[in-house]
């Protein structure tokens, strides 16, 4: 559901009650018309939203897609504030959000195991509760062509250091990397996606 507001609305606005919400705003550094979601939204053009600019996340997690249906590349939002296009994406391929969905954070708990070849088969990394900003710290120089996800929800990153292409794990399985949405089977970091009901700040932020 998108709610569209003539002015913007205050930065200190609370989230009140809903699970989920986020305000759009058309302008960066939270300028212009601005459009509220408190539920997916498949086409933001088709709600009456003629550009993304920047990006308020009151109640989260999101995610975000280039193109329309949820298709493209994707970016993981979390509570907090995005002034401009590259706060949440560094890939440099696109500026550009077209649908966006909640993201359902069930577990406290996260494990998820990384396979080698598509199926679950060859050499596999398994991560417990932890992030990992550098698979090749951690002695795996393999490509990823399926994914495991027993608990929680993660964020894998085509380069070390939370860089590149973005993509979404949530619990289940993925047994090739067309499945979540990567054209190369390239993954070297993964982080678990915060939510505000297991995680009081309910957010990533990386150190500087």
């Amino acid at each position: 559901m998108a709610t569209d507001h003539q002015n913007p609305a205050s930065k200190q606005q609370q989230a009140g009650t809903s699970a989920f919400k986020l305000i759009i705003y058309e302008q960066e550094n939270f300028q212009g018309r601005c459009h509220e979601l408190t539920g997916p939204c498949n086409n933001l053009q088709e709600a009456g939203v003629e550009k993304v600019g920047s990006i308020l996340v009151l109640c989260g997690p999101w995610v975000g897609y280039e193109q329309p249906g949820c298709k493209g590349e994707q970016y993981v939002f979390e509570k907090g504030e995005y002034p401009r296009w590259d706060c949440w994406t560094n890939s440099r391929r696109s500026d550009t959000v077209f649908a966006f969905r909640p993201i359902k954070v069930d577990s406290q708990e996260h494990k998820i195991v990384l396979y080698e070849n598509p199926a679950f088969a060859g050499k596999k990394i398994e991560i417990i509760d932890d992030d990992v900003p550098s698979f090749h710290a951690h002695g795996y120089h393999e490509k990823v062509s399926s994914v495991r996800v027993a608990s929680g929800t993660w964020v894998g990153y085509q380069y070390p250091g939370y860089r590149g292409y973005q993509y979404l794990f949530e619990k289940g399985e993925y047994k090739d990397s067309s499945e979540f949405g990567a054209q190369q089977a390239q993954i070297q970091s993964v982080r678990r996606v915060r939510d505000m009901q297991w995680h009081q700040r309910g957010a990533f932020h990386p150190a500087i």
